[in-house]
């Protein structure tokens, strides 16, 4: 699994010209599911992101986890984190996993971050969505499970 984490002031997604997920501080976790992903790559991304030291404490250090700074998640499925783009001009998307295996794992993703009592706001699995956000710092992170074995 491959995530973009982005520490934000608030974050909305919408679809439809409905807003399906909305957030004030936290962060905002775009997320790909790779042809391959299990059950510990959701827990391990979950954990790390849940634990991540990247909010700011009184003395202005990234010291506080997303827990600790009373932050939200907005997580958000983006297959296209997944897209090779090193031959030609169109970008293969061969290492991303089918729907079905993408969807499963996104919701057990969900659920694993929701187990640590914070507040877990989603988009819309395979819909089009349109996210808007207000990044913080910025302070951006690439993660990947396939890394972290």
């Amino acid at each position: 699994m491959r995530v973009v984490v982005q520490r934000v002031l608030e974050a909305s997604v919408t679809v439809g010209g409905e807003v399906v997920g909305q957030i004030g501080r936290g962060l905002l976790v775009y997320l790909a599911v790779k042809d391959g992903d299990g059950p510990a790559d959701t827990d391990y991304l979950a954990d790390k992101i849940v634990g991540l030291r990247i909010f700011e404490d009184d003395g202005g250090k990234m010291n506080l986890s997303l827990k600790e700074a009373g932050g939200s998640l907005l997580i958000v499925s983006q297959f296209t984190l997944y897209g090779d783009c090193r031959k030609g001009r169109r970008p293969s998307f061969s290492m991303a996993a089918p729907p079905e295996a993408a969807n499963r794992l996104y919701q057990s993703f969900v659920d694993s971050c929701r187990q640590h009592r914070i507040r877990v706001q989603t988009g819309v699995f395979r819909e089009t969505m349109r996210v808007r956000s207000t990044n913080d710092g910025p302070v951006t992170f690439l993660l990947d499970s396939a890394k972290s074995f």
